[in-house]
């Protein structure tokens, strides 16, 4: 197992978390010279927040752990890729490099619809890594929204 994918499996971790809130499941961990420092999971609707995304999160911990907003150095590993409000807050952070399980062709801005992270118009740009774990993150989703559609369809009608 490369350590891509023992990181992967932890944000996964993370994801199935929200997997049992109902809520996407969409998971994440910060490492910093080897060692994790932040995580976290999708938790919009059990906050009703909609700054509750897993990247939203474990940058505010990382922060924290960091004791600077600036997380150069980090690497962030996320089952899904990145919307634009959590790749902005990535660039802002100055992390130095994304490991994505999962692109996302809806909302992704790492490559997808957007690529905020090689803009050279921002002054930073992050380094990307991509498909790591892609079938279990992917498959992860796929499972969750069926479950949904179907769980939606057995609710009584109004």
């Amino acid at each position: 197992m490369t350590t891509e994918e023992k990181y992967m499996k932890e944000a996964i971790r993370q994801a199935k978390k929200a997997y049992r809130l109902w809520e996407v499941p969409i998971g994440c961990v910060i490492v910093y010279e080897d060692k994790i420092i932040a995580r976290g999971y999708n938790r919009r609707n059990t906050d009703k927040n909609t700054l509750a995304h897993a990247e939203m999160t474990a940058i505010k911990r990382a922060s924290k752990v960091m004791g600077d907003w600036r997380l150069e150095g980090c690497t962030m590993y996320v089952t899904l890729e990145p919307c634009q409000m959590c790749a902005g807050a990535l660039v802002q952070s100055r992390i130095s490099k994304v490991v994505i399980g999962s692109m996302n062709a809806k909302a992704g801005c790492a490559g997808s619809i957007l690529d905020m992270f090689h803009m050279e118009q921002f002054n930073h740009q992050i380094e990307t890594v991509t498909g790591v774990l892609q079938e279990e993150c992917s498959s992860m989703l796929t499972t969750f929204f069926k479950e949904l559609r179907r769980k939606k369809k057995e609710l009584p009608k109004k």
